[in-house]
């Protein structure tokens, strides 16, 4: 047969080629339902419904628990957030409305509700949101299931090498993948922030999401190659094309034993010069797991997970016992806390946020907190008495001038006031940073300077406010750059601002964990970098092949370029020479 190539998205990296295995379990039918039900039937359709609910209950905690042994605390709230859904008024009540008010019968009510709150959750103009009908849709199907005795197909019984090949997968299908038979996953849906997408990133499966109609062409036993970071599909790929990815992969399996060698080496450049490589991290599960993979601290602890994963406010105790238990795993090791960076794309319903044409530039982060101080008070009392346990440092996001700086400064002599007065310990030389994101900030690095005690450069953002751009809007996502040169000249403002001061300045954006942007950061004198645990290795051994005062004058050169194309193929040399 003849090849035929197409793509999707690269969620997760590797080249693998294997046989086709078609997964299409579809929701259990409803068909043989009867359209009503008398209501003397009432009564038993609830002890049914009851029944089931209490089995998929059981079916999901059983999953929440495995994922945690396998994959960590933070993978696992995906599906403890499916058994709130149960309890949601919007779901399980709503159901049994249905079935008391309207004698619907109890599959008809489920199916009825999980089509309307899945609608609504696709009409929503964030991709996370609109991710989050897969959840609704998973927890209705397992409902169905039971309701009708029936089981769901195990994706655990695979126990031959098979690509899988599906049209979504569900987060509990995601979990039951054993990567010694999954070689890789390609779906007809999907986005880069979709569960499919980080789980399979968590659990080293290679996956293109987001083929489209193009997924009707693979059937069982069909030989595939795909790439999972460019996001390209080969199906039946002649001996010629399989020769050229067999080197690739041969390529890529002696890049990750090489890149292992650097691992617990410290990031010193060949003239002397020792950078700090760090992680950012989202849960305590991954504190730990980051020193494994060679972090010398967490540059960046997104709280925010702490909220999201919850049903009501954390309270300062449990926030505390999160914070502490980084701070005893990282032991000597620095740990910088952001403050909640909610809004945008992260929504909390228990806030009742107001919904908003921009969110991404409307009500959110340090906006937020200093709408409400009570939040960031009970925050900022948290962090201060876990900083008695470790080297703790705390930050504050989205700031855009220095009354917001200031105000988010008074809540934190606030929180040191009140538990000095309750005889509470804390670190009271704790550093106060801000993070970097908005352009306003950057050009105000100067008498920022003057106040603060570090600098954070969250390029993700900053890229986004810089060059006008949503990074998740797909039709404009390629002006996304953060090689753009406005953007390298907002990065040296806000160093040299630190340095005249004597302050340090880290990154915790995606550029940090790019090898081609080391020499250029290196050079400009950026002093703790942050990344993904994944990328840790990579960015030391970049460093140890580099020489600072050459990237120095790198850097300076490159300031005087105009696009982003040019800055980028005069840093190409630099890689993995």
């Amino acid at each position: 047969m003849a090849e035929l190539r197409f793509s999707g998205l690269g969620v997760s990296p590797g080249i693998r080629i294997g046989n086709v295995w078609g997964y299409r379990p579809g929701a259990a039918s409803v068909a043989s339902v009867a359209d009503h039900i008398e209501a003397s039937d009432v009564e038993a359709e609830w002890a049914r419904l009851s029944s089931a609910k209490d089995q998929s209950l059981s079916e999901l905690h059983a999953l929440v628990e495995k994922t945690k042994e396998t994959l960590g605390e933070e993978k696992a709230t995906i599906l403890a957030g499916q058994t709130s859904i149960l309890a949601d008024p919007m779901f399980y009540p709503e159901i049994e409305r249905q079935i008391q008010g309207q004698l619907v019968p109890a599959e008809r009510a489920v199916q009825n509700v999980v089509a309307s709150i899945a609608a609504l959750f696709e009409s929503m103009p964030q991709e996370y949101m609109r991710e989050r009908a897969a959840d609704v849709r998973d927890v209705g199907n397992r409902l169905l299931t039971n309701l009708s005795g029936g089981q769901r197909v195990s994706l655990s019984d695979i126990r031959e090498e098979v690509v899988l090949v599906a049209d979504d997968l569900t987060p509990s299908d995601t979990v039951q993948l054993d990567k010694t038979y999954i070689l890789g996953i390609i779906t007809r849906v999907g986005g880069k922030t979709s569960h499919t997408a980080i789980l399979a990133k968590s659990l080293g499966i290679p996956a293109v999401l987001g083929v489209g109609k193009q997924i009707e062409s693979l059937q069982n036993g069909d030989t595939l190659l795909f790439d999972g970071t460019t996001g390209d599909c080969i199906l039946h790929p002649d001996a010629a094309t399989v020769e050229e990815y067999r080197k690739s992969m041969e390529a890529e399996r002696g890049e990750l034993e090489v890149l292992s060698q650097f691992t617990h080496q410290p990031a010193i450049s060949k003239d002397g010069h020792r950078i700090e490589v760090a992680a950012n991290i989202g849960t305590v599960a991954e504190s730990q797991m980051s020193l494994e993979q060679g972090a010398e601290g967490i540059g960046l602890f997104r709280t925010e997970f702490l909220f999201m994963n919850a049903t009501s406010m954390p309270t300062e105790e449990e926030q505390f016992e999160a914070y502490r238990a980084v701070a005893e795993n990282l032991r000597d090791h620095p740990v910088v806390i952001r403050t909640l960076d909610i809004g945008g794309d992260k929504e909390l319903s228990y806030l009742e946020l107001p919904k908003e044409l921009n969110p991404f530039l409307g009500y959110r982060a340090i906006r937020l907190c200093l709408d409400r101080p009570e939040l960031l008070v009970t925050q900022l009392r948290a962090i201060l008495r876990a900083s008695h346990y470790g080297k703790l440092k705390v930050m504050f996001p989205m700031i855009s001038n220095l009354d917001e700086w200031r105000a988010a400064k008074a809540l934190y002599r606030q929180a040191q006031e009140q538990l000095t007065s309750e005889n509470i310990p804390f670190d009271d030389a704790m550093e106060v940073g801000i993070m970097v994101e908005i352009p306003s900030a950057a050009l105000l690095a100067d008498l920022f300077a003057q106040e603060v005690d570090f600098f954070s450069i969250g390029t993700n953002d900053l890229v986004q406010y810089t060059v006008a751009v949503d990074r998740m809007n797909e039709k404009v996502a390629n002006l996304y750059d953060y090689f753009h040169p406005s953007v390298l000249r907002l990065i040296k403002t806000v160093i040299d601002a630190a340095h005249a001061r004597g302050k340090w300045v880290g990154m915790c954006g995606g550029m940090a964990g790019d090898e081609l942007a080391t020499p250029l950061l290196l050079g400009l004198g950026l002093d703790e970098w942050s990344m993904d645990g994944g990328s840790i290795a990579k960015i030391k051994r970049a460093v140890r092949s580099l020489d600072r005062a050459e990237c120095e004058q790198i850097a300076n050169s490159l300031l005087s370029i105009g696009t982003a194309s040019e800055i980028r193929e005069q840093l190409k040399p630099y890689l993995h020479r």
